[in-house]
C-alpha cells in the first residue's frame, strides 16, 4: 500500500520533535512526504497536483502539531480546496472511496489533560471530529490518530522511540501487515501493540 504523509508545520524550524520525526520519511520505499508549507508557502494550492497525487495513495496522513485544538491553518485550506464536490464527495464523487485516512500529531500537553476530566476537557479524538467526518464523507475510513503528546518537556530518547515507531506503522502498513479493522476499533493508535 503507498502511503501520502502531508505534513504541515509553519515553524518547523523551531519544533525540536517534528524536525525529528519526519526525517528520512521520504527515503523509506511507498511513502511520499509531502510537506504543505515549504510547497505552498503563500497557500496557492496546486488542486489538480494535490488530486493527483490522493489517487495514487491508499493511505492518506495529515502529520502535524496540535494548534489550538485543531490542524494548521494550511489543512484547512487543503481540505477546501483539493476535496471538490463531485470529485472527492458528492452523488459523482467517489475518487477516494476505500482509501485510508489518519491523523499523525504533535501535541504539547500530556496524555492526562486530553480527557472529560482534564486540562483540555475532551479527548483528541474528539477534537478531530470534522476531520473524521470529512474522511467519511469522502467514503474514506478514518483510522484513530497516533499522537506524541507531551512534546514541551519529551525527551530526545522519547522523540527516538516516537520516531522508530512511526517508521515502524508506515512499513506495516506498505506491506500490508495492519489490520485496519482493528485499528479503527481504538480511540488512538498509540494503543494498539505492533
Amino acid at each position: 500500500m503507498r502511503t501520502l504523509i502531508l505534513f504541515a508545520h509553519p515553524l518547523l524550524q523551531k519544533s525540536h520533535v517534528n524536525i525529528h520525526l519526519i526525517e528520512g520519511l521520504n527515503s523509506i520505499e511507498g511513502i511520499t512526504f509531502h510537506d504543505l508549507y515549504q510547497k505552498y508557502p503563500e497557500f496557492d494550492i496546486d488542486v489538480k497536483r494535490e488530486q493527483q497525487l490522493l489517487l495514487e495513495h491508499d493511505v492518506i496522513i495529515f502529520h502535524h502539531p496540535f494548534f489550538w485544538y485543531s490542524a494548521p491553518a494550511i489543512i484547512k485550506e487543503w481540505i477546501d480546496l483539493v476535496l471538490e464536490h463531485d470529485w472527492a464527495y458528492g452523488a459523482k464523487g467517489n475518487s477516494l472511496k476505500g482509501k485510508y485516512l489518519f491523523n499523525f500529531i504533535t501535541a504539547g500537553g500530556g496524555a492526562k489533560a486530553y480527557c472529560s476530566d482534564g486540562y483540555n476537557q475532551y479527548t483528541v479524538r474528539e477534537f478531530l471530529k470534522p476531520i473524521e467526518q470529512t474522511a467519511c464523507l469522502c467514503k474514506m475510513t478514518y483510522l484513530p490518530p497516533f499522537i506524541v503528546f507531551g512534546t514541551h518537556s519529551i525527551k530526545e530518547e522519547e522523540v527516538r522511540d516516537y520516531r522508530e515507531r512511526y517508521i515502524k506503522i508506515l512499513k506495516l502498513i506498505r506491506d500490508d501487515k495492519i489490520n485496519f479493522d482493528e485499528l479503527a476499533g481504538h480511540e488512538i493508535m498509540n494503543d494498539v501493540t505492533l
